[in-house]
């Protein structure tokens, strides 16, 4: 069974700007996988490249196994996108759009699905609105529901939630979820990493148009170095006990890293020496926001 998208040696360039540098990666049919990176780090050229909306350099993608290039056609009825831009048309109504976005894929009489799909992303009630009068929520579903219309088993999502209220957040990944569960491919790109964290098995991340860290989330979180803590401290120590990088939050909380588990002794010793109380003490869990910083910094 081929991968659901291969990546093999891809580079683009735009001028003097390096967008992909031998980037190479797989994901697995059935995944759900997270591909993030800062601002220009390569992420929605990658997507156009798949999409092909832009031809790489050199190197190669695969969607379900069809070369995006040689055999166009087969590998984009495989691909569904949503852009992280509100593309749509102004002169017709969420039903028209759907049943427009069919006929791109020689789609006829796809109501059945069309109707399904407005139903599961709450557009019932604006079906036959006109995309003008649309709310930017609103017509971010639209974009989601063009992407799914064909019914690809390749999701593609360059940042669905940015700028959406959180019950339409809860209820899209509700949706996605559900699909992904279905057996559909999704590959998320956000800057929420909390969503990523959550939904996502497998992540890679990339700096400069190259791939800086490709792994499962949990390595990916396992791999931060040295010990959380949240303490809550007595009113009147000093602050000058803390070990250096230390913050400090209203209400004498105070949130700190330490090296080895070993160091936790020597510190509370520390801030009993110095008339320093600890109330409160707590170990917290690495996160990938964490993770990212950790990662991005060390290249």
């Amino acid at each position: 069974m081929p991968p659901a998208i291969e990546v093999r040696g891809a580079h683009k360039r735009f001028g003097s700007v390096r967008a992909l540098s031998d980037v190479s990666l797989e994901i697995a049919e059935g995944e759900f996988f997270g591909l993030l990176g800062p601002n220009g780090a390569g992420k929605t050229t990658l997507i156009s490249a798949l999409a092909g909306l832009t031809r790489l350099d050199q190197g190669s993608l695969k969607v379900m196994g069809h070369d995006v290039v040689g055999a166009y056609q087969s590998a984009r009825r495989s691909l569904g996108v949503v852009p992280q831009e509100l593309v749509f048309d102004p002169f017709f109504s969420v039903r028209e759009t759907l049943r427009i976005q069919s006929g791109y894929f020689g789609l006829r009489r796809n109501d059945v699905w069309i109707d399904s799909i407005i139903d599961r992303l709450e557009l019932t009630d604006k079906a036959d609105a006109n995309m003008r009068s649309l709310s930017g929520g609103m017509k971010r579903r639209v974009l989601v529901a063009q992407a799914l219309v064909h019914k690809p088993p390749v999701i593609i999502l360059d940042e669905p939630t940015a700028g959406v209220d959180v019950e339409l957040r809860q209820g899209l990944w509700s949706f996605v979820s559900e699909l992904n569960r279905a057996g559909h491919t999704i590959v998320l790109t956000t800057h929420y990493l909390e969503e990523a964290e959550s939904l996502c098995g497998r992540i890679a991340m990339l700096k400069q148009g190259r791939v800086v860290a490709l792994d499962s989330t949990r390595n990916l979180l396992g791999g931060i170095p040295g010990l959380r803590l949240r303490l809550r401290l007595a009113p009147g120590y000093s602050p000058q006990c803390l070990p250096e990088g230390s913050s400090v939050a209203p209400g004498g909380r105070v949130i700190l890293t330490l090296p080895t588990c070993a160091d936790l002794e020597p510190l509370l010793a520390r801030l009993r020496e110095n008339g320093a109380r600890v109330e409160e003490i707590e170990v917290l869990q690495a996160d990938l926001e964490e993770a990212f910083v950790s990662i991005m910094s060390s290249h």
